[in-house]
């Protein structure tokens, strides 16, 4: 089905608001494949005119908080979550030339959904569990460890994760950096010495809360949310001290007035979403309390309005049958005064969520000139297959269209905000229902895509999935599946079951797109180059012609990809670029799949020709000894 909405008119523009070794033959027993072994994926291409020259649209950015342009201080390396890079070294010229310059392998073979971090000449990793810290020196051949870290969260914690033992990064700020523990525990280490400086426990992992996501930080402040919505948690976002650890405030995603943290200035755009207590008022009597809508995605920020931007996950349980209602705040977003936690607005993507479709994926930051107005807006491409731009002073949709397949609504009403739902769609107790799509994990999950300035293009990962789906009435009992889906995935139309995109936010559609046969489930990286890149849930690491999306080099890794890509200049002035393999959390889905690979967890560097500092044959020190990364699971501040 197709959107009831317009593209945009052609008088809109766009700004971005904020904003060892040479290469290796063999790793870990498993070959490196050769470029002519490259599956083609399929690229529609845009017109010539966009394969060159200027940008789409008129795009500019600031990328506050303006860190140096060749480190990458947090996942999303800018508050308005770009995911942009200023470095230009590796162009569509020279990146065919790119080689492995060093990796690391930290022992753990869960998904690895994480960036790492560079600050200065050393590099920062966050393991899935159990959580290990890594700081490595850049400046030296084969970037050795310079310290690592065990906080050895409760085990107890792996059998209360629905989706993996994930984690999804670290934030670096005050000399520290900062990241959650799956245990429900936010802790900070002394980015020198490796040293724990606090540990803040922020929930109870016995109830099913966990915790995922990366912290995003703001001057003194860090933000964090849970995970557990398959287990009946109630959903939440909370500000932590920088210094101390010590909790400010937390909003619920359900519940009263207070418990949200609405108050008089509370402005939603829609009717439907103005009133008392609806945190409670759109629920059965009680529901709210294990209602989910956790906050295990991302934040972004604005610096002019002091504001922050997140989203919320599914209502629980997952059977619709069992809480009519809208179920706000679940499947929803909000907007908070980043110093009070006060919520200006919000708005539900999936007004009573009946197929696990979430609200909780990236919102860029951009500025929109629309209908010869300019208004500042937030891009943000949700699970329910609909990409929308939104007024992010007011909370208006200001469109809504279909990036991957879907069947579910016949589009977004803009007047009224609310999805047009296809009927036949809805699931029923105890009745499969087939060929919903996209399924549960949506069009798009939570990697996150990229902005560029150069092109005013926004790419992104994304799946072309269906489900069958059966729903099961669920008791709630603490700590337990609270979840009732059983559900089979399968291709959309067309049979493969990823794609690459690069989407015109001025258009309100795609600009060109690669067909990729698995998930493409990693996160993006545009650079300065023109160069994007991307990962496949099969093993390719791919770059790609901004412009155009013509395929430019390619490099099967040991495992599947569903980290983050980032790019980083070293110490010798080289542009080098990371990411992570390690196959795990809601890729798994397609593990039946003939070719899906092994699990692991590796990071990749790479350069132009493979070169690092002091690279050369065998990389021996002079004591006759190689000299490599490995790891090392010691206490804090001991190299």
């Amino acid at each position: 089905m197709h959107s009831r909405t317009h593209p945009f008119p052609s008088t809109r523009t766009v700004r971005p608001c904020l904003g060892l070794i040479g290469a290796l033959a063999v790793l870990l027993g498993q070959p490196f494949a050769a470029l002519a072994q490259v599956p083609e994926p399929e690229t529609k291409a845009p017109s010539d005119a966009a394969a060159s020259g200027p940008p789409l649209n008129e795009a500019r950015a600031n990328f506050a908080p303006n860190d140096p342009p060749g480190e990458w201080r947090s996942q999303a390396r800018d508050y308005a979550n770009t995911r942009y890079s200023p470095l230009d070294q590796i162009t569509a010229a020279n990146v065919a030339k790119l080689r492995v310059a060093w990796s690391f392998s930290d022992g753990t073979p869960n998904g690895h959904e994480a960036a790492p971090l560079v600050v200065g000449d050393t590099m920062y990793i966050v393991t899935p569990f159990p959580n290990l810290a890594y700081a490595l020196d850049l400046s030296k051949a084969g970037a050795p460890i310079k310290w690592s870290y065990a906080p050895n969260p409760t085990p107890l914690a792996i059998g209360k994760a629905c989706c993996d033992t994930v984690n999804r990064g670290s934030a670096f700020a005050d000399g520290k950096l900062i990241y959650n523990l799956l245990d429900a525990h936010t802790i900070a280490i002394d980015a020198k010495t490796g040293k724990e400086l606090w540990r803040t426990k922020m929930g109870d992992v016995s109830t099913g809360m966990t915790m995922t996501m990366a912290p995003f930080a703001v001057g003194d402040k860090v933000y964090v949310g849970n995970s557990g919505g398959e287990l009946g948690v109630w959903g939440w976002l909370a500000a932590l001290d920088v210094k101390t650890g010590k909790e400010l405030w937390r909003a619920h995603s359900s519940g009263s007035d207070k418990d949200v943290m609405i108050g008089p200035d509370f402005k939603p755009f829609y009717a439907w979403m103005k009133g008392k207590d609806l945190g409670l008022k759109t629920w059965p009597a009680g529901m709210w309390k294990t209602g989910a809508g956790a906050v295990w995605g991302w934040v972004s920020y604005d610096p002019e309005t002091n504001t922050i931007y997140y989203g919320t996950s599914n209502p629980g349980p997952r059977v619709p049958s069992q809480r009519p209602g809208h179920n706000l705040w679940a499947s929803a977003m909000f907007a908070r005064d980043a110093t009070t936690g006060m919520a200006r607005w919000a708005y539900q993507f999936t007004p009573h969520d009946q197929w696990d479709y979430d609200g909780v994926n990236e919102n860029l930051l951009l500025d929109l000139t629309f209908d010869g107005k300019p208004r500042k807006v937030l891009v943000h491409f949700d699970r329910n297959a609909f990409a929308y731009t939104i007024d992010r002073t007011t909370g208006e949709v200001l469109s809504a269209a279909p990036f991957a397949y879907q069947n579910w609504s016949h589009g977004i009403d803009l007047k009224t905000g609310m999805p047009l739902v296809v009927a036949e769609m809805q699931p029923k107790p105890n009745v499969k229902l087939k060929n919903v799509c996209p399924p549960d994990i949506g069009g798009k999950d939570w990697q996150p895509s990229a902005f560029s300035p150069r092109t005013g293009l926004v790419y992104a990962g994304i799946f072309n999935l269906c489900m069958d789906v059966t729903d099961h009435p669920q008791s709630y009992i603490p700590g337990t599946p609270y979840d009732g889906m059983e559900m089979t995935r399968h291709a959309a139309p067309g049979g493969n079951w990823g794609e690459f995109m690069a989407w015109d936010p001025v258009a309100g559609k795609k600009a060109w797109s690669i067909k990729e046969q698995f998930m493409v489930m990693s996160g993006t990286l545009a650079t300065a180059g023109d160069v994007v890149f991307y990962g496949t849930v099969d093993g390719w690491f791919r770059a790609v012609d901004a412009r155009s999306g013509k395929v430019l080099w390619s490099q099967k890794l040991s495992s599947g990809i569903i980290g983050q890509p980032m790019s980083y200049l070293g110490p010798d002035k080289r542009q080098y670029v990371a990411v992570y393999s390690g196959v795990g959390g809601a890729a798994m889905v397609s593990s039946s799949q003939p070719g899906f690979p092994p699990r692991g967890g590796v990071l990749y560097v790479f350069s132009v020709d493979g070169g690092s500092p002091h690279s050369g044959p065998g990389m021996l020190t002079t004591d006759g000894s190689v000299s490599a990364a490995r790891p090392d699971h010691g206490t804090g501040g001991k190299p």
